[in-house]
């Protein structure tokens, strides 16, 4: 017998160099007994010698090259009994050259089991971890706690290093910790879970959003916690909300279908145009091209291009020069700007002038309008609150926005937020990776794109809600730039 012992969970390169020896010797699975360092193993196997046998002369010993690719893999399982699984199924593809092929056979199907287990485990890693941050000597430094199912912590370092490589971070797990400092890898002990820090603010931010964007209508609770088992619950910090939201999904359900879209999507007018005559489509006829944006306000007032104009007071025209070289293109009307009929007058608006006037950009030089024209809302006892327009809203108001953009001629488009940004580019763009960059429409409009001022008045921490403000003046201070060098 033979005792082979390891320097660690995970240590390859020290039984590959073990099971090779014993291959060309001749040694049987059952004559061999791997374990690793700190393991009471040896006590197990008192008969057993941890000296490797010496090869025969001329002996020779090769595999595959994917199967020395696959055991490296699966030596991250935490199976106990893996490296003598690993030793048997070397010497068995030694033997049965297409063993690798016959997908029946148990020690295949075992070694698939494995594999599928660690690339599943790694992915939760992947989705799962969460970052906190803390203050390092004045600087700041991510750090997370995670319990992955195998000794995958190390083997997952690239990943994160490559997603993150502008933060400097650590995760914790109970085995092994990595940390990447920006510019090295460092493989530290395994900690335990009141190592890491507590929540901090950023993740209320998270909670918020999270809350924001689930779907009652999709919720499907077994497929959910397929994906997220309720094991790495206790480490998210949404975790807390999951059980109450899918308490209230099924009311929450009925409230969507309630407010069901008004209108189909874009797509299906053009189907609808593609197949089906103009006098079969029930469409509404286009509005008589206005010469003037006086007379253009006048055709809006009457607008039934969607549904929106029967609950909201009165349709929320642009407003400003005539010839202004900038218009602002914001969402939608909110509750005080529907009632006043003018844009930009609430809270928003408050906080949208105040950023013109703190960068100098004077408001009566500027046209301010938005993307749909009536404000929709849903009702909450004596209080609207809003409701994002969708997209066959958007649709719908855009010939308006289009008119006014033809007759103002702007030398330059602000949008204000991702409603706007599709509003005016026709398609669907992201806001973060387009934030101060100008956006060249088919048309040759040229869009800079920015964050809609309401958005820095959802944001819960003051700090954050700060940092997003000064980012907003930082934009508009672009804008007032771009101005003065037209």
């Amino acid at each position: 017998m033979y005792a082979v012992t390891l320097a660690d969970q995970t240590d390859f390169d020290g039984w590959r160099h073990a099971a090779r020896q014993l291959a060309l010797a001749g040694v049987e699975p059952g004559d061999v007994r791997f374990s690793v360092v700190g393991q009471t193993a040896e006590d197990l196997f008192e008969d057993a010698s941890s000296l490797l046998p010496e090869p025969p002369a001329g002996a020779e010993f090769t595999v595959p090259r994917e199967v020395v690719k696959r055991l490296e893999q699966v030596i991250h399982h935490r199976d106990p009994d893996r490296f003598s699984f690993m030793y048997r199924l070397l010497l068995r593809v030694s033997r049965e050259k297409n063993l690798l092929r016959i997908a029946s056979d148990p020690d295949i199907q075992r070694l698939e089991r494995m594999e599928k287990s660690i690339r599943r485990d790694a992915h939760k890693m992947h989705a799962f971890v969460r970052f906190r941050k803390i203050d390092v000597a004045g600087e700041e430094w991510f750090v997370a706690w995670f319990e992955p199912e195998h000794y995958i912590a190390e083997r997952e370092a690239g990943f994160f290093r490559a997603r993150f490589t502008g933060m400097k971070w650590t995760i914790l797990t109970p085995w092994r910790s990595i940390s990447w400092d920006g510019a090295d890898i460092t493989v530290m002990p395994g900690a335990s879970k009141e190592d890491a820090p507590a929540d901090d603010a950023a993740e209320d931010l998270w909670r918020t959003y999270f809350t924001s964007i689930f779907n009652p209508a999709r919720l499907k609770v077994k497929a959910m916690q397929a994906e997220m088992p309720k094991k790495y619950w206790r480490n998210l910090p949404e975790a807390p909300l999951i059980p109450g939201m899918i308490a209230g999904a099924g009311k929450a359900a009925e409230e969507m279908i309630a407010r069901a879209p008004s209108l189909s999507a874009p797509h299906h007018a053009r189907i609808q145009e593609q197949y089906w005559e103009p006098k079969k489509m029930g469409g509404m006829a286009e509005e008589e091209i206005a010469e003037t944006l006086d007379a253009l306000e006048k055709q809006a007032e009457g607008c039934r291009r969607c549904p929106l104009w029967k609950d909201a007071t009165q349709t929320v025209f642009g407003e400003g020069p005539r010839d202004a070289d900038v218009v602002f293109v914001g969402e939608q009307p909110g509750d005080q700007e529907d009632l006043a009929g003018k844009p930009f007058v609430g809270p928003a608006g408050q906080m949208f002038n105040a950023t013109l006037e703190e960068v100098g950009i004077d408001r009566q030089r500027v046209y301010v309008t938005n993307a749909v024209k009536h404000f929709k809302f849903e009702p909450r006892g004596k209080r609207r609150i809003h409701s994002k327009p969708n997209s066959g809203e958007v649709q719908a108001c855009r010939w308006w926005l289009d008119q006014e953009l033809t007759l103002i001629q702007p030398k330059l488009t602000v949008a204000l937020g991702a409603t706007a940004l599709t509003a005016l580019s026709g398609k669907t763009l992201p806001v973060t990776k387009n934030r101060r960059q100008i956006v060249t429409t088919e048309s040759g409009l040229r869009v800079f794109v920015t964050v809609h001022p309401s958005f820095l008045l959802r944001i819960p921490d003051k700090e954050t809600a700060a940092r997003e403000r000064r980012l907003f003046a930082e934009d508009l201070a672009a804008v007032r730039d771009l101005m003065n060098a037209a």
